[in-house]
């Protein structure tokens, strides 16, 4: 859509299609327009770390939905073209959009949840759903987040029967039955939806988190090699060229001292090297959801664990070599890594088919390729990183090898680790190696009675390490001492975690009062996450409450009405709590 106002003169609106043409600018495409700008304002939205913020420093966000009116416009609008809204694509990690998985679904979800109108949300899947049986997954997730479970199982139970194979029904069931402890129920549905859509990674991915609840750490570690992976496509974002000069006033309503991190520009070259080079703080998409799945394994069970599950299991360059030279590659097939995970490791065969025939070139390529020079690949002697876990926490149970799997052991039923898999092991041992260090460091600086010194950055580059390994009482200690320091949105958001989490109701308020001005001085005035967070405080406590506590910080009153704001949403939504 183009707008072109000429002074003096006229104001004249036209589109432009893909081939460059100058088109008339219909009501139709104005509509599209207008429920295109809303799922815009919240897809690229910042999350209250303010890493969106500083992707394009200078960008006004705004809420599109202030009222109610305006909510019933954009929820008729999302009626009217909603079975166009796979046009618009889908996130990174789904192959294929289709009506209930594409960028308009993830919206209205994601507004819903936010602002909590469930009513709302209800009554357009409904009337979606006359139309068209597959709209019930959606309806489900919306029940479920109202607390409506028993309507959500009858919907899904019903939707079942009436379509069997529909892989997001499956998902919703799966994640449903998961949640509630039932991974047994879990596992027979996950495998049904990695049936009904393998191409999908958010299938395997359900399969593989059912296995890990379960602790088959083979079959997750398998099931986790079969993931189809996708290259990450970001958000669209305009290239901006370097500017000569920059100048970015501060708003008389966002001043304060506590907030101000523009100290913090000259951490940077304070880094470490080493710190600097963690790749998986920039994973994105599919490689970062596996990430995070290979880390919650590597918590329960440990390093030293998860290396001998995964050479019972994957197929380790010694092992290639001397079937090689034994002869005994070419005499024998491998059973493919997706069946195994789908059917469990009974009585593992060979498939009969020559598959490992046809994929010795490319195996070799692999292994001579990546895997010859790297001593992980290859199942060679490694430098410890340390224990994550303690011997006695372990739930693996025995140390001995699971009778049940013990055909793995057999070259034959072993799978090559895909390269990705490979390489997420190898930043995976990278972040525990610099981890164990931090650690053993900071250890040793108590025992000596001595200061541990790191830079301000350094020290949030340590919490989001910690996070990312699931050890959060490390990393809010990181966080802690870089606000102890300047001033860092994304270490106050990983704080608020723990107040969250301990119930700290000041805490928590003084937290997000600083995060809200944060965002407010670089002119964003809408954080879905922070409006949720400020939604569930004033739900369990009551808006009363909140407000008196939002009241009675030692900030200045223009801070405190930016949060005022935030609360003021609630009550125009009349969500839950909003009335006392």
């Amino acid at each position: 859509m183009r707008v072109q106002v000429q002074i003096p003169g006229t104001v004249e609106s036209y589109c432009i299609d893909e081939r460059g043409d100058k088109r008339v600018a219909s009501d139709d495409l104005w509509l599209e327009t207008y429920l295109c700008s809303v799922l815009r304002a919240y897809s690229y939205a910042d999350d209250g770390s303010g890493s969106t913020v500083k992707k394009i420093v200078g960008v006004r966000r705004f809420n599109p939905v202030t009222s109610t009116e305006a909510e019933h416009k954009f929820l008729d609008a999302a009626e009217r073209l909603f079975f166009n809204g796979w046009q618009l694509g889908s996130d990174p990690e789904i192959q294929v959009p289709n009506l209930v998985s594409n960028h308009l679904t993830t919206g209205l979800l994601d507004y819903i949840h936010t602002t909590g109108r469930y009513a709302s949300g209800i009554n357009l899947f409904e009337k979606l759903r006359t139309r068209d049986p597959e709209v019930s997954s959606l309806l489900a997730r919306v029940y479920i987040s109202a607390d409506e479970e028993v309507k959500a199982v009858q919907l899904l139970h019903e939707a079942v029967h009436d379509l069997p194979m529909d892989y997001s029904l499956l998902d919703c069931q799966a994640e449903f039955c998961a949640a509630k402890g039932r991974g047994d129920l879990a596992l027979e549905i996950a495998k049904r939806s990695v049936v009904s859509a393998p191409s999908e990674f958010g299938t395997w991915a359900r399969l593989a988190e059912v296995y890990i609840s379960l602790e088959q750490w083979d079959l997750a570690l398998l099931t986790l090699n079969s993931c189809p992976m996708f290259t990450y496509q970001d958000k669209d974002a305009p290239p901006m060229p370097d500017p000569q000069r920059v100048s970015l006033p501060v708003l008389p309503e966002s001043m304060c001292d506590e907030i101000d991190d523009s100290a913090g520009m000259s951490d940077v070259e304070l880094v470490h090297p080493t710190l600097r080079k963690l790749v998986a703080a920039g994973f994105k998409g599919t490689f970062h959801k596996a990430y995070i799945l290979l880390t919650e394994i590597t918590k329960k069970i440990g390093w030293d664990k998860l290396l001998r599950i995964r050479s019972q299991v994957f197929v380790m360059e010694e092992e290639y070599r001397n079937e090689r030279q034994t002869g005994g590659a070419a005499q024998g097939g491998s059973r493919n890594a997706s069946v195994i995970a789908l059917k469990g490791a009974d009585s593992p065969k060979v498939n009969g088919h020559g598959e490992a025939e046809t994929r010795k070139e490319d195996d070799e390529a692999a292994l001579n390729g990546d895997l010859s020079s790297n001593p992980i690949a290859a199942g060679q002697s490694l430098e410890k990183p340390g224990h994550t876990v303690a011997s006695e926490e372990v739930k693996a149970g025995s140390e001995e090898p699971d009778p049940s799997h013990a055909a793995y052991t057999q070259f034959e039923n072993k799978r090559l680790c895909e390269r990705w898999l490979d390489n997420l092991f190898m930043v995976l041992y990278e972040d525990l190696r610099v981890y164990t260090i931090w650690r053993t460091e900071m250890a040793q600086s108590r025992q000596q009675q001595l200061q541990y010194k790191k830079s301000a950055e350094e020290w949030e580059i340590l919490g989001d390490l910690a996070e990312r390994l699931h050890h959060y009482d490390e990393g809010v200690e990181a966080y802690q001492a870089c606000l102890g320091m300047r001033f860092s949105p994304k270490a106050m958001r990983g704080v608020l975690k723990l107040y969250e989490a301990e119930g700290d109701i000041r805490m928590i308020v003084g937290a997000l009062i600083r995060l809200v001005t944060w965002q407010y001085r670089w002119y964003s005035e809408f954080s879905p996450s922070l409006l949720y967070a400020i939604r569930k405080l004033i739900e369990e406590e009551g808006a009363v409450k909140v407000r008196s506590i939002i009241q009675a910080t030692s900030l200045p009153q223009h801070v405190l009405d930016l949060t005022h704001q935030y609360a003021g949403l609630c009550a125009a939504f009349r969500s839950s709590g909003s009335d006392g």
